[in-house]
């Protein structure tokens, strides 16, 4: 039996699957998610939104993806075509970057495309909070999980508040055991002691700092003020995560998922991480995810594909190196066309899972063959917001990608009206309906 997040209407999900939704039950069951009842909420409550980025670390080729005109054409680009089952449901941006990019190498600036933190890998550089952690401070104690950071790779999207990147996770295995496997009494017993011992623990070390704090100048005071707001979210964390550690955890009829160990099936590898995050939105495991999509330095399990695709990301306009390239963004496009049919086909309260979840999507590099990080690849899709139309900004004065990131957090109920590098609390063309 699989608890949802709210009630499921069998009828819409089987009208809205597809031969891409097999992989995840046919779903049946009623009332809230284990993690909104824990809460006291019941099934007539107004169901929670949720916020996903995905990151694509070798871009993708712009010119197969943005179409010639601002507007409403979304089919008349080869990648745009393999979403048109959601046209309806997304919203394609080109011409925003976060300032300052040029790093130390020209993959860099993904450390901080959630971040805009500029410079990356510079000496000097220090990157900061990512979008998710601050959302996550918001709505994450409602939840089990308060964030899932997770990668194909071993690369997180995810910062700290002091510029310490959070450790994805890139085992279906491990999050499906982590989400839905609860321990047996000896282990639970054995977590909350471990829980109590590092409340202790920052319990001494923040007594500590505190009197410590009395004795120091102003810059070093400022440097103990960061490292004592990082004990005090992770003391609040310890608290929440005694109070979950003995409730149930969801139980799901889909059983534990085998880690793919050939990174030639990267798309099969991108699929399975797309099927995790299904299951932890829908049984409310958590509200704020992060996914690296990763890339190869080889070639993909692609049919037509025999180049390397680091390589073919590289193609210096070859057109036969272009072609090789597309076929395997076409692929990564096709499998989040079945993420979106996925979500779109559990209906909760009335309305679908996608109209709940606002999903980021797209790369840290415009050209990734020139390592360029201007005129970003941009995909909002559901969430709520007024979709199906191509907006352009300005190619050679580029708005602040922050700005977009500004507004998903105020979707999210955080209250801020910048982030980072941004100039302004939203965007042109990402409008809630």
């Amino acid at each position: 039996m699989l608890i949802p997040a709210n009630p499921i209407s069998r009828r819409k999900m089987l009208r809205g699957a597809t031969a891409a939704a097999i992989a995840l039950p046919m779903l049946e069951a009623m009332g809230p998610s284990v993690g909104r009842r824990a809460l006291g909420q019941t099934a007539d409550d107004v169901p929670p939104k949720r916020f996903v980025a995905c990151c694509a670390g070798l871009g993708f080729h712009g010119p197969h993806l943005f179409p010639d005109a601002e507007g409403d054409a979304l089919a008349s680009t080869p990648y745009l075509s393999r979403l048109a089952d959601h046209h309806d449901q997304i919203t394609v941006f080109s011409g925003l970057s976060h300032p300052d990019q040029q790093g130390n190498n020209g993959h860099a600036s993904a450390l901080t495309w959630l971040t805009s933190a500029r410079r990356p890998g510079l000496a000097g550089f220090r990157n900061t909070l990512s979008i998710d952690q601050r959302i996550a401070q918001q709505v994450g104690l409602q939840t089990r999980f308060p964030f899932l950071a997770m990668a194909v790779s071993n690369e997180s999207l995810s910062w700290t508040s002091n510029g310490v990147p959070i450790p994805a996770m890139s085992s279906p295995a491990k999050i499906y055991k982590a989400l839905f496997v609860d321990g047996d009494a000896k282990a639970v017993d054995k977590e909350m002691l471990n829980l109590k011992r590092g409340r202790s623990i920052l319990d001494t070390v923040g007594g500590r700092a505190r009197r410590l704090e009395q004795k120091l100048g102003e810059r070093d005071r400022d440097k103990l003020d960061e490292y004592l707001t990082s004990v005090r979210e992770l003391e609040q964390r310890l608290q929440q995560s005694e109070g979950w550690v003995r409730l149930p955890k969801p139980k799901v009829d889909i059983e534990q998922p085998d880690d793919i160990r050939d990174k030639a099936e990267a798309i099969a590898r991108q699929r399975l991480m797309y099927d995790m995050i299904v299951l932890a939105i829908q049984t409310d495991s958590t509200r704020t995810i992060t996914h690296q999509l990763g890339g190869l330095n080889s070639a993909p399990n692609i049919p037509g594909v025999d180049s390397d695709w680091h390589g073919l990301s590289h193609h210096g306009k070859d057109p036969d190196k272009i072609n090789e390239l597309k076929l395997i963004e076409e692929a990564e496009f096709e499998t989040f066309n079945e993420f979106l049919t996925k979500l779109r086909a559990i209906d909760e309260g009335g309305r679908s899972l996608l109209d709940q979840t606002a999903i980021l999507f797209g790369s840290n590099l415009g050209n990734a063959s020139a390592h360029d990080w201007r005129n970003l690849p941009i995909i909002i899709a559901g969430g709520g917001y007024n979709h199906g139309r191509y907006v352009a900004h300005d190619s050679q004065n580029n708005t602040p990608f922050a700005n977009v990131l500004v507004s998903l957090a105020q979707r999210m109920d955080v209250e801020i009206d910048s982030f980072g590098s941004s100039t302004a609390a939203g965007v042109r063309g990402l409008d809630q309906s």
